[in-house]
């Protein structure tokens, strides 16, 4: 899947592999984290809510097994 820009103050930037239930997010300070074990649900949740910000932290953050990504090998899409 492609990585795709989203409108939130918090994220930049969005990529999910479901088959994989991997997804990475980047965020507006240039970070990327790819996060493990997510269900399509929370990703589809997380591209509907009014706030990506606010989904973020009461959903995703500190509840998935979670990787910093250097800004050579991020981009999911990338490795397809």
């Amino acid at each position: 899947m492609n990585r795709f820009s989203i409108e939130s103050t918090t994220l930049v930037s969005v990529c999910y592999l479901p088959d994989r239930a991997l997804l990475e997010l980047e965020f507006r300070d240039g970070t990327v984290y790819r996060f493990f074990d997510v269900p399509a649900s929370c990703f589809q949740q997380l591209l509907t809510s009014d706030s990506k910000g606010r989904y973020f932290n009461n959903n995703i953050r500190n509840r998935f097994r979670n990787q910093r990504v250097s800004t050579d090998e991020y981009c999911l899409d990338k490795e397809n």
